[in-house]
């Protein structure tokens, strides 16, 4: 069974969708929650559903700390679900093409840096977008700018505000996320 360990900043509903998808799969099982936010929701999601978490500081992250973490927990795949920090040089090379993300907006538009959340809902409300959606990419050195595996797209209607955005966006997270992630996982050799 492949091993998954999740990288989360905020309330963790992504997290969550994946840790209850993978329950009693064969293709794989969330093994561990990291965040780097002590108080965020997703600690208490995970261990409400036995999965080990814990935090850490910015220190840890790029000192070797996390890295050996990771190297002991030896994932299969790396997945962030609303992890804010760029991914150190280091960890990048020690679990090459094994860490991917999903982002709230069919990229190239509305990434980088400080395009997370709402911040791109936002955007896309102001650009008066037709269309927005989710991409899932493969990790890199810069912020989502990595290789796209994935996308799916929703409507954006000339009276939908940053909030209204933000609810199609969820749904496609929930829909897609833990199946790009399985396929991911059977596709590994």
């Amino acid at each position: 069974m492949k091993r998954i360990v999740i990288f989360a900043s905020g309330s963790g509903t992504n997290a969550e969708n994946l840790i209850r998808f993978f329950h009693n799969r064969e293709t794989g099982s969330v093994i561990q929650v990291l965040t780097n936010n002590p108080r965020a929701k997703v600690l208490d999601r995970a261990k409400n559903l036995d999965v080990s978490a814990l935090s850490f500081n910015k220190i840890a992250f790029t000192n070797s700390d996390v890295l050996n973490v990771l190297k002991a927990s030896q994932p299969d795949l790396i997945v962030l679900a609303g992890f804010l920090w760029l991914f150190p040089k280091h960890i990048l090379k020690a679990f090459p093409n094994k860490i991917i993300n999903i982002h709230p907006a069919l990229l190239p538009k509305y990434g980088g840096k400080g395009m997370f959340g709402n911040h791109v809902h936002q955007a896309v409300v102001a650009h008066k977008e037709t269309e927005t959606g989710i991409s899932i990419h493969y990790v890199n050195e810069d912020y989502d700018e990595g290789k796209v595996i994935f996308q799916a797209k929703c409507v954006v209607e000339a009276t939908d505000t940053a909030e209204d955005v933000a609810t199609k966006i969820h749904e496609l997270e929930m829909e897609h996320f833990p199946k790009v992630v399985e396929a991911i996982l059977i596709a590994q050799k």
